[in-house]
């Protein structure tokens, strides 16, 4: 067999990851595996390895609920073949395998810096000096916007060529924030460091990043968490889900002036961060998930509290959802603004709202659930247009859909913590990967360990990684003034992406 087969949260031993020859690796990857219905890449990257460069490719198989785990060893001196030449979906992945280790390919169409990471192999390569593409023309102008903005929002460049107001092309630069957090992982060696790192991913993803954290760590330690624990998680997990949904619903009437819109969805998300507050002590979530415990039980006293918290929500909600979603002046904002086909999504390889506004069946929670979503029997929300209008009628269904799986999961409340003991040490020279489907898509950590159980490597990957080019290719032939509105839609992570 070419690959390993493993399910999500799954450890073994990194012996049996199958080594392929380069050819055989790209082939089995870009081509076989990606033709296959309901695949796409959930990480690809590469780790030193004995002087050379060994390659991980992790391929999802949402129909059987499956991971194809293949590895090839190359010479990072030898110039290779890309993936990219056979999917874009691969563009970005490969780039940061080019950024850190210097490995070139023969025929990547895009092979630029990713985040200018402090361990890079071009120390030459620096922010200052971006190759942006650039067309010649005198109709045509350039528009730079950011890295500093006048809002709340992180840094990042975008530089647009127009033809008038019309939006031509946009490149995307980020990594000005690069922190080294994977690097950190290493370093760190004490388990709560690792989760505060985890935590610190990308502030509006403290419950995705943790979670995916402690259910790898848990599964590196041959730990079975209790239902307690797994309760905890997924309420968290969809706590995070409503707040931000309903804070982005607010950002969406902002960026078309609808100020009834943007006061009342962002009073509504006020209520639903400071549950969290009043449980756990922290409005994000910070300090409530840990691997092997909970600090802060669930219990019928807590779970009151967040009845009447919903209680109050669902009404004012669905009062200024009618309103929004039949404005005449919003809706005409909304629909075929920013439109990505099915055909784009699905070459792009997007994740979560991005691939879902394009009628792409791609969940976590449902394709590799893990804790309590086992038992949900989730069902995604689709849509078919691919426009902001699609992105947020995802988000108004998803509140919905989310408040009505925590009223579900309240009417049964472990009493007590039945949690199975201590943690044990995690296994050595092993690998295990960890998926999860946060608010904005699919998270995937994975992990390999050394002959002590020690971390030798630990890979993050935000939804927005696979999600930025979309963002580029929506906003083609829109107007400029429409970006605000369209880059707010997809609601992609600066942070998540720099790391």
């Amino acid at each position: 067999m070419d690959y390993i087969s493993i399910k999500n949260n799954q450890t073994l031993p990194i012996s049996s990851i199958p080594e392929l020859e380069y050819a055989s690796f790209l082939e089995l990857n870009a081509s076989s595996l990606l033709k296959s219905s309901g695949s796409h890449c959930v990480n690809y990257f590469g780790f030193p390895d004995a002087g050379t460069i060994r390659l991980i490719c992790c391929m999802a198989s949402d129909e059987q609920n499956s991971v194809y785990i293949s590895s090839s060893v190359v010479d990072a001196k030898q110039p290779l073949p890309s993936f990219t030449k056979h999917s874009i979906a691969f563009e970005k992945f490969e780039r940061e395998i080019h950024e850190n280790y210097g490995i070139t390919y023969t025929d990547h169409p895009w092979l630029k810096p990713v985040r200018f990471s402090f361990n890079r192999a071009d120390k030459n390569s620096t922010v200052a000096n971006y190759p942006f593409f650039k067309i010649e023309s005198e109709e045509l102008h350039e528009v730079g916007v950011g890295p500093i903005h006048a809002g709340i929002i992180e840094p990042g460049h975008f530089r647009f060529i127009c033809n008038g107001e019309q939006i031509l092309h946009l490149e995307i630069q980020l990594g000005y924030q690069h922190r080294g957090i994977e690097q950190l992982f290493l370093e760190k060696t004490k388990l709560l460091q690792r989760i505060t790192l985890a935590e610190n991913i990308a502030g509006d993803s403290v419950a995705g990043h943790t979670v995916a954290f402690v259910n790898l760590w848990e599964s590196l330690c041959d730990y079975q968490p209790g239902r307690d624990l797994q309760l905890a998680r997924t309420l968290a997990l969809e706590l995070e889900r409503v707040a931000i949904h309903t804070g982005d619903l607010s950002a969406l009437c902002t960026d078309v002036a609808y100020q009834l819109g943007s006061a009342v969805y962002g009073r509504l998300r006020t209520p639903v961060i400071n549950y969290f507050q009043s449980w756990c002590g922290n409005r994000l979530a910070k300090g409530l998930i840990r691997a092997g415990k909970n600090n802060y039980p669930f219990t019928k006293a807590v779970a009151d509290e967040l009845i009447k918290v919903f209680d109050a929500f669902e009404k004012d909600f669905e009062d200024i959802t009618e309103e929004l979603f039949s404005l005449p002046s919003a809706l005409s904002r909304f629909e075929k603004t920013g439109v990505i086909t099915t055909e784009q999504a699905t070459t792009l390889g997007t994740v979560g709202m991005a691939a879902r506004m394009s009628g792409i069946i791609r969940d976590i929670r449902s394709s590799h659930a893990h804790d309590l979503y086992v038992g949900l029997n989730h069902q995604p929300v689709i849509k078919h247009h691919g426009d902001v209008y699609s992105r947020a009628q995802i988000r108004k269904q998803e509140i919905r859909q989310s408040i009505g799986y925590i009223r579900q999961l309240l009417q049964n409340i472990p009493q007590g913590i039945n949690n199975p003991g201590q943690l044990s040490s995690p296994q050595p020279n092993a690998f295990t990967i960890s998926l999860v489907e946060g608010w904005r898509g699919e998270i995937c950590h994975c992990a390999i360990t050394g002959e002590h159980g020690e971390l030798i490597h630990y890979k993050i990957k935000d939804p927005s990684f696979h999600n930025w080019l979309a963002l580029a290719l929506a906003v083609r032939n829109n107007e400029i003034s429409d970006f605000p509105v369209c880059n707010k839609s997809f609601d992609l992570s600066y942070c998540g992406h720099d790391l």
